[in-house]
Parts: C-alpha cells; structure tokens; sequence
C-alpha cells in the first residue's frame, strides 16, 4: 500500500517519543529528525517537508507539551493534525450546481486517465443518482476510444465518440449537444495525454476549456511518480487552473509522498483515490482517514 514505509517510520520515531516521560527539546528534536527524514525519503516535496516540520515544532513549543504528563499523545495528536491540514482539511465533493455539470479529465499518457474518466462516471449515477456522457476526446491514442467504449458498455454509461479523424475540439462542441438534447446532466471529456508535457498538448487543452468551459478540471496523476508529480501538478495548474486531482493507483507500494505534496504546492484539494483495478475502486478522498492510516 502506498505510504507504507512511511507509515512504519512515522510510528516507530512516534513510539520512540510516547516511551518518554517527559519532552525536551532535545528529545523533541531527535524525533523531529526522523519525521523530516521519514517524509524526504517517501518523496515529499522539500519544501513541504520543511514547513511541516517547523509547525509541528511551534505547535509542540506552544501548547505547553513539555510540561504535560503525556507528551507522546500531544506530540501525536499534533503530527496527526498537521498531516490533515496538509492532505487538505475537508472532503471536496464535485459541485453539481450547473446543468450539465461539466467535468474535463486531464493528465499525462499512462496516469490512467480514461479508466477514472469511467469509475467516476461510475460513481455519479450510482451515488448521485446523474445521467453521465463519457466523450472520446483522445483522438491520438485509438486504444483510448476503444478502451472508452469499453468501459462504457461494462458501466451502461453512453459514450460519445467521433473517431480519430474529427478534431478534438469539435467532438466536444457535438458532445455538448447531445447531451442537453439527450438530458445528460454530467459529462465527462476524456482528453489526450502526452509521456511529458509540451505546448501543443496544453494549446488543445485550453481549446477544450474554451467550448466546454467545465465545472471541474480534475488532474488524473499516477501516486507511483514520485517527487516529479509536483511538476506535473504544477504545470497543469498555472496552464489550466485545476480544481481538484484525482490519485491512482494508491494500492501500489511506493513511497506516495509525491502525493502528500501536490495539495500544498497547488492548492487544489485531491478529490478521488483510486485504489485498484475494478470499476468501483474509486473513493471520495477524505484527509482524515488517510492522516489515521498513515500514522496508524
């Protein structure tokens, strides 16, 4: 599972701290360095590392913990804090006010864009009760329309398709309407991706943007990329102003500190983890529950 050495670090520098009967500075410092050294090597972002650790210090400082009789459940309930405060403090659902709420799925080649395109195709009308509209707006990748369509007839969710040869920004201009005359009232737009950024990638984007102008922008990115998923966040937000990003591939073993950095470098809540193959293994991301996992 993703954050798992992490989580085995954090706990065992925590328990160190728990074992003591009273907090020095001395001791609260040791701690602190294993924390700090716990997060760079799950692959947070420096940055982030640095002021995490220096709240959780003034925290500690300022709360009276040196003196109290359990310094341990202070200092963990403090670090337990901080990480919420940096996984986003609140569960961001999609907002649904418009009609049809238009949501735009984008992010590199190999992210797993299209198959969370249809697990959150999926959750819509099982949770919210919506009528979804998948559009196969990746004309590059023919794979990428057939795995649509695929997913589609798996789900029963309709996929508007026009093939490789309609250019992408007219495919999303039929597909608006089809779906008001058809009473969709969410569409998802399946958009292409590239093994690496580039201008001509992010043009057609905001084409896109421009016709469809979406409720929701989410950011599909692969929690297995490590510290360069900050980049990539970083890009797609200052081109295309994301609202929200989307986790895959979270039951995987690596380090997931990338993610634990994207919310405090962008700003934007993550919205979905996905945690597995199957069409329903996708969740509402709520920091809470991973700050509990991650420290046990």
């Amino acid at each position: 599972m993703a954050f798992e050495s992490l989580s085995e670090r954090l706990q065992s520098s925590i328990k160190k701290i728990r074992g003591q009967s009273s907090l020095t500075e001395e001791n609260m410092d040791e701690m602190l360095r294993e924390i700090r050294l716990a997060l760079l090597e799950a692959d947070v972002n420096f940055k982030v590392v640095k002021s995490f650790i220096q709240n959780v210090k003034e925290k500690a400082l300022g709360q009276d913990v040196m003196g109290s009789l359990t310094p341990g459940q202070m200092v963990v309930k403090i670090v337990h804090d901080e990480l919420v405060e940096l996984l986003g403090t609140e569960v961001s659902e999609i907002n649904f006010t418009k009609k049809p709420t238009v949501i735009m799925m984008v992010g590199l080649q190999g992210a797993g864009k299209t198959t969370t395109g249809g697990k959150i195709a999926n959750l819509i009308r099982k949770k919210y009760k919506k009528s979804p509209l998948l559009v196969a707006a990746d004309i590059y990748r023919p794979a990428a329309i057939d795995q649509l369509e695929t997913l589609g007839r798996s789900l029963d969710v309709p996929v508007f398709s026009k093939g490789t040869e309609v250019k992408p920004e007219q495919i999303v201009s039929e597909a608006m309407e089809y779906a008001k005359e058809n009473n969709h009232d969410v569409i998802l737009i399946d958009t292409a991706g590239r093994l690496h950024i580039d201008e001509l990638l992010m043009d057609e984007l905001l084409h896109i943007k421009e016709i469809a102008h979406p409720d929701e922008i989410l950011l599909v990115v692969d929690a297995l990329t490590g510290q360069d998923i900050v980049n990539v966040a970083s890009s797609f937000n200052e081109k295309l102003s994301i609202t929200g990003a989307v986790l895959t591939k979270l039951d995987g073993d690596a380090r997931g500190g990338g993610a634990l950095s994207i919310r405090h470098i962008t700003q934007v809540p993550i919205k979905f983890i996905g945690t597995g193959e199957k069409l329903d293994a996708l969740d509402l991301f709520y920091p809470e529950r991973m700050a509990d996992r991650i420290l046990g």
